[in-house]
């Protein structure tokens, strides 16, 4: 999908090695999760007896040059990707965050999520707030977070450093997944996604539960329990946010995905001549899609790999312009014929209005927009950038008046029950977003109703 709707934030890595430098791992976990953010980018290393930090606006080949690696020599180290749901878009802002406890230990800190019950200053991340939090406690970093975690509200998948451990921890609803594994010569290794583990060399050894904080260290592996919860993993883990060959709880997102494509094309059937996805995260759902129809699959765009993200562009302008710099229709493939447009998910529409126009303009005959979610009619509160319901187009609009806004010759959308059975995850998810059914009394409070349908904008 392009997203130029929405944006969720950040992807996390942390490595621990009896000696070994990880500067250009912790670069190769952060490259692996690139998708998850191209605002800024950094790490943290320890050097002993204090932590150095880099960071910088930009991707990662941007900010973490060989140049600016060459003196970070430490054996243990953070990595973070950004993209903002909270704060100003701005270096003061990029992470890891550093800091000392209350005992003077140094420290570095990194999360992804979104806060939901903290005094929240303008153009401040959570991050910076929770690091100010960890910093007024006694103690070491283990004991401050300990203290600090099971007051804290939201969505957090964290990693951090003290001078010779590392930390991972994950809030009690598990919101955002976070995986442990091994480096050869007993090292450890975490991160956002089990991709990342892979890109490095680590092998699975398992999810940080929810509620859970792991120490990695000289000592091995310890985990505890700060906090109990109704698991909920946000479900657009599976839907975009997380690369087809991630796997989380023990599902390939791939699989995941490729199941909602044919759960789609069962509720959702075009007579069509051809099934193409938006580039990139809809292809697995398009080609589930052209299995389970039997129509032909085939792509319908070039995708320019230099172009961000659309979902990076602040401004609906940014967007618009966005998906005609990052796609080109393929003008053969397309001219004469019905198309089955398979995306992953709708929000603004701003995108998916684009796309339709494009294959339009290229001479499609037919254009039927299919859907591998559920229409998303609440705003998150837990690291996806969609705060009032205004901003949803399925907030305001049926799909009948979707579907004459996007210029389509049919629109179709995944159910909810459809989308839950392709995850095999049964209630362990988050499905606020389409449900209104809130896993956290914070967000529960702040959420407003669907807005009332309006006019289609003119």
């Amino acid at each position: 999908m392009l997203w130029g709707d929405a944006g969720e934030e950040c992807g996390v890595v942390g490595i621990w090695t009896r000696g070994e430098p990880v500067a250009e791992w912790l670069r190769d976990g952060l490259f692996a999760l690139q998708h998850r953010g191209q605002e800024s980018a950094g790490l943290a290393l320890s050097c002993g007896a204090d932590i150095a930090h880099h960071t910088g606006m930009g991707l990662v080949s941007e900010v973490l040059t060989h140049e600016a690696l060459q003196g970070m020599k430490g054996h243990l180290g953070i990595g973070h990707v950004r993209y903002s749901t909270s704060g100003d878009s701005s270096p003061e802002n990029a992470q890891p965050v550093i800091g000392q406890t209350g005992s003077g230990e140094p420290f570095a800190l990194a999360h992804n999520g979104n806060l939901t019950r903290l005094p929240s200053p303008a153009r401040t991340s959570d991050t910076h707030l929770l690091a100010a939090q960890v910093a007024a406690e006694p103690g070491t970093l283990a004991d401050a977070l300990a203290d600090v975690l099971p007051r804290t509200n939201g969505a957090f998948s964290l990693v951090g450093i003290s001078t010779d451990v590392l930390y991972a921890a994950r809030d009690p609803h598990g919101f955002r997944p976070l995986s442990i594994g091994r480096l050869p010569g007993n090292g450890w290794a975490v991160a956002s996604e089990t991709a990342a583990l892979d890109s490095i060399g680590a092998v699975f050894h398992h999810e940080v539960e929810p509620g859970e904080i792991a120490e990695m260290g000289a000592h091995g592996l310890r985990v505890r329990s700060f906090a109990s919860g109704a698991k909920a993993l946000c479900v657009f883990e599976h839907v975009y946010f997380s690369r087809a060959d991630s796997v989380i709880d023990g599902r390939s997102v791939y699989e995941v995905r490729n199941a909602m494509g044919r759960a789609v094309a069962r509720q959702a059937p075009a007579r069509a001549d051809l099934v193409i996805p938006v580039p990139d995260t809809a292809r697995v759902a398009a080609l589930g899609y052209a299995e389970e129809s039997g129509i032909p699959y085939a792509e319908g765009f070039v995708r320019n790999a230099y172009a961000t993200r659309t979902f990076i562009q602040p401004s609906r302008q940014g967007r618009q312009l966005g998906v005609r710099r990052k796609l080109s229709p393929i003008v053969s493939a397309v001219r004469g014929r019905r198309l089955v447009v398979v995306d992953d998910s709708i929000v603004r529409a701003t995108s998916m209005k684009q796309v339709v126009s494009l294959l339009k303009e290229a001479g499609a005959a037919e254009v039927h927009v299919r859907v591998a979610s559920p229409p998303v009619r609440w705003p998150c509160f837990f690291g996806v950038d969609i705060r009032t319901t205004g901003e949803l187009v399925a907030g305001r609009y049926g799909v009948a008046q979707i579907q004459r806004i996007l210029g389509a010759d049919s629109l179709g959308y995944l159910s909810i029950g459809g989308l839950v059975e392709s995850t095999r995850q049964g209630g362990d998810l988050c499905t606020a977003c389409f449900t209104g059914a809130y896993p956290d009394a914070v967000a529960l409070s702040a959420a407003p109703g669907p807005a009332s349908r309006g006019r289609e904008p003119v």
